[in-house]
This record gives C-alpha cells, sequence and structure tokens, in this order.
C-alpha cells in the first residue's frame, strides 16, 4: 500500500487470520482486546468472529464486535492528506477511494456505527455509554 498497490485478498487473509488466532487467545484467557483493523468486507469480520471460540458461522453472535467510525469520504481525504504530508500515513490518498469501493455494511452484523467527525474523547464516551447500554 505504501506503494500505491492496493492489497488483495490473498495479502490479507494471513493477516487476518493472524489477528484471528490472536484474538481467540485473548478471549480464552478472558482478556478483553481493542483491536484497530480496516476489517471492510463482511468476510474479513467473519474471520475474526472466529476469534470467538464459541461462534457459530453466519450467526453474528460473537464475542468480537465491531466498530465503525462513520464519516463522509471527503473528510477521510482531508485527514489522509493531511498526515500524509505530516509524514504519519503509509498509505497514499490514490488509495483511498478503493478502500472505500471494498466496504460493505450490513446492518444484520449489529455494526456499532460511530460519527469520526466527533472528537476522540467523545467518540470514546459514545462507544462505552453504548456497550454498556447493550450488555448491562
Amino acid at each position: 500500500m505504501h506503494q500505491g498497490i492496493p492489497l488483495t485478498d490473498e495479502d490479507r487473509n494471513p493477516w487476518l487470520k493472524r489477528l484471528r488466532d490472536v484474538l481467540r487467545e485473548r478471549i480464552t484467557n478472558g482478556t478483553t482486546v481493542i483491536l484497530g483493523c480496516s476489517a471492510l468486507r463482511k468476510g474479513y469480520r467473519e474471520i475474526l468472529r472466529f476469534g470467538d471460540p464459541n461462534y457459530e458461522s453466519g450467526s453474528y453472535t460473537s464475542l468480537v464486535k465491531f466498530i465503525l467510525l462513520d464519516v463522509q469520504a471527503e473528510v477521510l481525504v482531508a485527514r489522509l492528506k493531511e498526515r500524509a504530508a505530516q509524514g504519519k500515513h503509509f498509505m497514499p490518498a490514490s488509495l483511498l477511494q478503493s478502500q472505500l469501493d471494498l466496504l460493505e455494511i450490513d446492518d444484520s452484523e449489529g455494526i456499532l456505527k460511530v460519527d469520526a467527525i466527533l472528537s476522540p474523547q467523545a467518540i470514546v464516551n459514545y462507544i462505552l455509554n453504548t456497550l454498556q447500554q447493550l450488555y448491562n
């Protein structure tokens, strides 16, 4: 990606499976994990859900939960260009559209959507409040 070449599923799958294995290890040990990952496709998220040793394929009922930092493409472009100009991002802005083209969101998956225009602290507060309401 640093060279401006989008990743393929063949590139991503070993990495996703390694993340799944780490999630499984941590979940089995009773450890809470927060993982930042661009699991853009439904199939990528399905691989990660199997980090829950009790996950049943296609049920979307898993200890592994997903949060989408939802924002308009224009905002992403501006943020990416700013970070790239500061030397703080590995991916050129030219690849952003290829990433957005991969994004698959199915409401049946129960993905929590958060407005990424909010401040980082407001995003964290929203996530914590929502999860507390869902699981308490």
